[in-house]
């Protein structure tokens, strides 16, 4: 039993040698890999014309391959070409040479400005790299470089692949590649050294030509002629003799308030630095043949001023610093911090002596209290500038972030009425420079959410830039925006309009600050008319009227409604007679007995029609045209109406959550059309009071009139009468319509509770914008400030007037009212904004450094000026211009001298250092 294990333990020790090896594997990777890509066989293409490696598509797709845990990528790289028709070529085909090798000898497309480097060597418009995949790996010894070679060479003989194979060796920067082309009967070799310096001997034609033959190898004599062609390429980077047209923004003046406000309304532009870095003349001769030209170590024939062919192209200086870029970036910064104002300033605004007052409902309670000191000595005003002259006294005047002539320039700017003489009634709420109302630029905030470029929350959004640019930075931004705050509350108490706000409720295609600030401003119309008719009409008896949109519930409809087409007619708005007798700053209305009783009436509901024609008529407008109530043949009166109450989106959100928590149930329904219907309550007050005897058909006639059918009838006489009915809507049990009706009291809207609260809504406004942090007021106006630079970008393109930037700012604006019109945009989206705009600022600081170069100004003739700027227009555009003339052409004489005056700078600064 032992001998016959023993032959069984022999056969387990037998190694299978035909397993196969890493190399085998890496070498069967890459065939597959070329049979994926469909590169076997020979695939002739058309003759490539010229310029086709620059003007043509390039492609490529990749692919990892691996020897043993050495990660190598592999990439083919190719011209995208229409396929020729190969019926009847296919006998043909087997005895060319492979299309590589007919790409070395084509002289069409040699110099390509654009191309990759073996593309720009060989003249190859088909190849595949294998590359490590790392960019920190490298293939360094010979030895593994071979190994590499020999599995292109073994891949190509087995596939029959005829494009050209390279490998990339050494380290990356240095791009040498060696590479192998196989054809039938036929292989090329490419090989490459990379010298520290040229050897004397082929720093000219002779020798390189001495080489070149050499490594032929050519055993025909005598050798037939070789074609050449000579490129010299001359680099020139010194502009001393040229200075950089961008002049820095003069900041003393703007301190000093010799330029006025208005700076502050203007952004900075320009690269702080020259972008074009440098310029390289590339002179060529294109097709030379040996002996026809003599260049050696002695004398050389090959003057670049005498070349057929002069092309220019520039380097651009990376990422130049750029004024308004660094404008918009250094705003956007603030929006990542997280520091609120009085963080930021020290101590908080409304500290008293050993007490904090955090909040301002503190300060608005002292307000509601008794006392017996005077109201107006407890206003938030009086003791925010108390506790601002304490702080001051503490902080020191010196240690304010802004001082006091920058803070008054920019205050002046912002509030221009409070520099006139007269009181500040602020009378008119905009501009009169205002760009035309349909113009692209200004209309360009509805698509940004931002504000008009004429409004105060833009003017505001530019200082606020400056002031963290120039002077002070966060904390500036923070003691600006902490007067601003101020100014706004001084207003309000005051009754002075904020200027440099379009009139009427908020406009919600604005931001959201922009919208708070329209509020405001509605809040001290309302509280001044009110103030002015207590003034004027101390008496009730007196009714002023205060014009509206009283149709604003949900039933209201659109523009066959005879009320607003009666307002439009010429109703002029005026404030309503006082609210109450009373003094008090809070109030509503006087309570519903004394109203019924002045009335003689004690319910809405029991009092029909009969009593309610015994009213005295109360809060008329004017007659609406010829109709009359149709019970008693009364004339119909349009009642003095409240205004709705204007909305923010923010509240208008609130409130639709608020109506959607309701629920479906029928008591959530009851109570969302309650609260829907608060408006049309009150107009059907107004309406009763205005008209004593009316019924809800005399009311929706006015209001709705859709919802009053009328049709022509015969009556019992044979004669054709009218007869009217409410609509079906009106007709259904229990609506909304007959309910408000019925609850309805006949009280004018001067007596009515109100619909907007314009004290409780102002102070709301006032603490909203009391505890915005910096980072708060970024995020609100960075689309302002887009805005603005764009605007600044169009300004300065038009003096340019380059088409491809026109294309960029457009798909810009695309992007950017995308971006900026949904709430809270991402980082990265505003931030790839803010890049397109400073590459925008680049391309046209470019091209002022190109037109300040070449003269472009300096031209006496019209023809060579439009040359210059045509040439000076392609050098930003392409990526290589060719010289019309040559040497001799007007732009080549330019050129020429560009170098000539930086050689002779070099050499005066070559013999002071000696």
């Amino acid at each position: 039993m032992a001998a016959d294990s023993e032959p069984e333990s022999e056969v387990f020790e037998i190694t299978d040698f035909t397993t196969a090896s890493e190399w085998e594997r890496f070498i069967s990777k890459i065939e597959e890999v070329l049979n994926d890509w469909k590169l076997i066989g020979n695939s002739l293409g058309k003759p490539l014309e010229k310029g086709i490696f620059t003007s043509g598509t390039w492609e490529e797709k990749s692919d990892e391959i691996s020897f043993a845990d050495f990660k190598f990528s592999i990439t083919h790289h190719y011209l995208v070409q229409e396929s020729p028709d190969k019926e009847g070529k296919d006998e043909v085909l087997e005895d060319l040479i492979p299309q590589s090798m007919q790409d070395l000898l084509c002289m069409n497309n040699d110099f390509p400005p654009r191309a990759h480097c073996l593309v720009r060597w060989y003249g190859l418009r088909e190849f595949v790299v294998i590359a490590p995949a790392a960019n920190n790996d490298a293939v360094l010894s010979e030895s593994k470089c071979n190994l590499l070679l020999s599995s292109v060479s073994v891949a190509l003989g087995n596939t029959g692949c005829q494009v050209p194979l390279f490998v990339q060796i050494h380290h990356k920067w240095r791009r040498t590649y060696v590479g192998e082309c196989q054809g039938p009967g036929v292989r090329t070799d490419f090989e490459m050294v990379h010298l520290r310096k040229v050897p004397n001997q082929y720093t000219h034609l002779s020798g390189l030509l001495d080489i070149f033959k050499s490594k032929i190898g050519c055993t025909l004599t005598p050798l037939p002629p070789v074609s050449i062609a000579i490129r010299f390429t001359y680099v020139l980077q010194d502009w001393q003799q040229y200075f950089w047209p961008q002049q820095p923004p003069d900041i003393d003046a703007l301190v000093g308030g010799e330029v006025g406000g208005l700076e502050f309304g203007k952004l900075p532009f320009g690269a702080c630095e020259d972008p074009i870095s440098e310029l390289h003349l590339a002179t060529t001769w294109p097709h030379l043949t040996e002996g026809i030209i003599v260049d050696n170590d002695v004398y050389s024939d090959l003057d670049p001023i005498q070349a057929p062919h002069w092309s220019v192209r520039v380097r651009k200086a990376d990422n130049p610093q750029c004024l308004l870029g660094d404008f918009v970036t250094e705003f956007f910064k603030i929006c990542r911090r997280k520091e609120s104002t009085d963080e930021i300033l020290g101590r908080s605004t409304f500290e008293e002596e050993g007490r904090e007052v955090a909040d301002i409902t503190h300060a608005l309670s002292k307000l509601t209290e008794p006392a017996p000191v005077p109201i107006h000595k407890l206003s938030v005003s009086n003791m925010v500038h108390t506790a601002k002259k304490k702080i001051r006294k503490q902080r020191g005047v010196e240690e304010s972030p802004l001082n006091n002539d920058v803070l008054n320039t920019i205050l002046l700017f912002l509030f221009p009425d409070a520099a006139s003489e007269k009181p500040l009634d602020g009378t008119s709420s905009t501009d009169n420079s205002n760009p035309p109302l349909e113009s692209e630029e200004y209309n360009l905030y509805n698509q940004f959410k931002s504000a008009p470029s004429d409004s105060l929350t833009y003017k505001l959004a530019l200082c606020l830039c400056m002031i963290n640019f120039y002077h002070g930075g966060l904390k500036g931004v923070a003691h600006l925006w902490q007067e601003f705050v101020l100014e706004m509350r001084f207003r309000w108490e005051n009754n002075f309009l904020i200027p440099g706000l379009a009139s009427g409720p908020p406009d919600l295609r604005c931001c959201l600050l922009h919208q708070k600030l329209q509020m405001l401003n509605c809040c001290i119309e309302r509280k001044k008319a009110r103030d002015e008719g207590r003034k004027t009409s101390p008496s009730d008896n007196v009714t002023n009227t205060y014009s509206g949109d009283a149709g604003k519930s949900g039933d209201h409809l659109g523009p066959d409604n005879l009320k607003d087409m009666d307002k439009e007619k010429g109703e002029v708005g005026k404030s309503w007679d006082s609210w109450s007798d009373s003094e008090e700053e809070f109030f509503e209305c006087l309570s519903d007995t004394e109203e019924l009783k002045g009335n003689g009436q004690e319910s809405g509901k029991k009092g029909g029609p009969k009593e309610m024609a015994s009213l005295k008529p109360e809060g008329r407008l004017h007659q609406h045209g010829k109709l009359t109530l149709l019970h008693n043949g009364e004339p119909l009166y349009i009642p003095v109406t409240q205004e709705p109450a204007p909305m923010t989106e923010d509240l208008l959100e609130e409130q639709s959550e608020v109506l959607a928590k309701l629920g479906t149930s029928a008591e959530g329904a009851h109570l969302r059309a309650r609260m829907q219907s608060a408006c049309l309550l009150s107009d059907m007050e107004s309406f009763k009071a205005a008209n004593p005897g009316c019924f809800l058909e005399d009311f929706v006639r006015w209001y709705s009139p859709r919802d009053y059918i009328e049709e022509e009838v015969i009556d019992e006489k044979g004669n054709m009468v009218l007869k009217g009915e409410l609509s079906a809507r009106m007709k259904i049990p229990s609506n909304m319509w007959v309910e408000a009706w019925e609850t309805a009291k006949p009280i004018p809207a001067r007596r009515q509770r109100r619909l907007f609260d314009d004290t409780r809504e102002a102070e709301k406004v006032l603490h909203y914008l009391a505890v915005q942090k910096p980072a708060d007021l970024a995020r609100h106006l960075l689309p302002c400030v887009i805005h603005a630079a764009i605007l600044k970008v169009k300004e300065e393109e038009s003096l340019e007037n380059i088409s491809s930037v026109k294309k960029i700012i457009k798909q810009i604006i695309s992007h950017s009212s995308k971006v900026l019109h949904f709430p809270n945009p991402e980082d990265k989206k505003l931030e790839e904004i803010i890049h397109q705009i400073t590459n925008v600022e680049a391309i046209i600081a470019r091209a002022r450094s190109l037109k300040a170069k070449f003269g472009t100004e300096k031209c006496e003739q019209e023809e060579e000026k439009e040359d210059l700027e045509r040439f000076v227009s392609c050098l930003l555009e392409q990526p290589e211009v060719l010289v019309v003339g040559a040497g001799r052409g007007h732009a080549g004489s330019i050129i020429h001298k560009l170098f000539v005056n930086a050689q002779r700078l070099t050499e005066s600064s070559d013999e002071v250092t000696k």
